[in-house]
């Protein structure tokens, strides 16, 4: 299978007119892995059709299964479109849930039944389960709680007259995006001028404590610190205590020795 299935379509639609191109869409809305169709309505060639009334149901038809649903289908008077065979019928419903899973990603079986047209709950299951075979959609069917929990749908075109409203909600989110990548650029600003400030306080500190080495250092220049020099003048002291107390004890001692000695 082609990346673009619609492709060769889009090609044929170059040279197709008339009855031919009339011919082309119908292929186009049976064949498998054809789910968008906004390439072969913007061809010349098909727009063509919308102004003759002949093959005017044709190129509605066209535009249901680009933009439209299947109730939307069965709403239209009888005549105004080609009726559909069971193929085209199938996709019209899978691109269906595809829109309803737009706004809604829990999906009720009873949702699904009446929007679809489907007369039971096997019926919608086993609907749901060609369309995640097909690449339609995925998700989980939950039997229990009796709905379809969406996880993926494939995009459907895009009518014209829904641009504004695309276009207004990009802009808003823009600039919401605006708003925070400023609020962001704000805060990292100021994060990186608290940071600055602390490298600033630390390197004055450190300068500080420089300072203050360098200061002791000078007070010590004679290689004794405060201690050394407390306890230096406390032996001085007691040395001076003691030569005072030989001197005055030793002439009684002498003299006695000395008339000991005289007398033997």
């Amino acid at each position: 299978m082609a990346e673009n299935p619609l492709e060769q379509f889009v090609l044929l639609a170059k040279t197709a007119k008339g009855a031919a191109a009339v011919e082309l869409i119908k292929q186009a809305l049976e064949a498998p892995g054809v789910y968008v169709f906004g390439e072969l309505l913007d061809m010349p060639n098909i727009q063509d059709l919308e102004k003759n009334p002949t093959t005017q149901p044709v190129y509605k038809l066209l535009q249901l299964f680009a933009f439209g649903t299947y109730k939307e289908y069965v709403n239209m008077e009888v005549g105004q479109l080609p009726e559909l065979g069971t193929a085209p019928l199938r996709k019209l419903r899978m691109l269906s849930v595809a829109t309803l899973a737009e706004s809604e990603k829990l999906l009720p079986y009873s949702t699904l039944q009446n929007e679809l047209g489907l007369e039971s709950v096997r019926d919608v299951e086993d609907l749901i389960i060609e369309g995640i075979a097909c690449g339609v959609m995925s998700g989980k069917l939950d039997q229990k709680l009796k709905h379809f929990e969406v996880e993926f749908v494939i995009g459907r075109d895009i009518r014209q007259s829904d641009f504004p409203s695309i276009i207004s909600i990009l802009s808003s989110w823009c600039e919401t995006c605006d708003s925070m990548l400023s609020s962001i650029e704000t805060q990292a600003e100021r994060l990186n001028d608290d940071k600055a400030t602390k490298i600033r306080q630390k390197q004055e500190l450190e300068s500080a404590m420089s300072d203050l080495k360098t200061l002791f250092k000078n007070s010590s220049a004679d290689g004794e610190d405060p201690d050394s020099r407390l306890d230096r003048g406390r032996d001085s002291g007691a040395n001076a205590d003691r030569g005072g107390g030989h001197g005055g004890s030793a002439s009684p001692r002498t003299s006695q020795i000395s008339g000991v000695q005289r007398n033997k």
